[in-house]
């Protein structure tokens, strides 16, 4: 039997914050929400720098792109270009579904782009159906 995956979820909305927290709650797989509510601070945490030196290495990152102090798509290519970071899945979770967003996510190494839904049941539903894909069907690095 799996651990449960340590999910990592930057993003500075707290209302958003507490749906995804809401919603992992209510599955069966015990996973453990990490968040962080900018991009530096997001980049602390996946290198362990202070505050964050005993941080557990996130199974996957769930990752808005419009964020205070360094922006989702600065987080996701500085991960990506990190070779001791660019194998975890970074799924990129966010208000925008702009095709330039979409398209320049995946050309910077996101595994996964998803529009937060406005409705709070698919909301509910869409973090509920990323937790199972990833922490029950994908295979993840260790």
């Amino acid at each position: 039997m799996r651990r449960p995956a340590e999910i990592l979820l930057v993003d500075d909305n707290p209302a958003d914050v507490g749906l995804v927290c809401d919603a992992l709650a209510r599955t069966p797989y015990g996973s453990h929400l990490n968040t962080v509510s900018d991009g530096e601070e997001a980049m602390a945490y996946l290198r362990r720098a202070s505050p964050f030196s005993e941080a557990v290495r996130p199974s996957f990152v769930m990752l808005d792109l419009n964020l205070p102090r360094r922006d989702g798509r600065g987080v996701l290519a500085e991960l990506k270009s990190d070779a001791g970071l660019r194998t975890i899945p970074v799924v990129v979770f966010t208000t925008s579904g702009s095709l330039r967003d979409i398209s320049r996510s995946y050309e910077l190494g996101a595994n996964c782009y998803l529009t937060k839904p406005g409705n709070l049941n698919d909301f509910v539903a869409a973090v509920q159906a990323l937790e199972a894909f990833w922490v029950r069907y994908a295979a993840l690095p260790d």
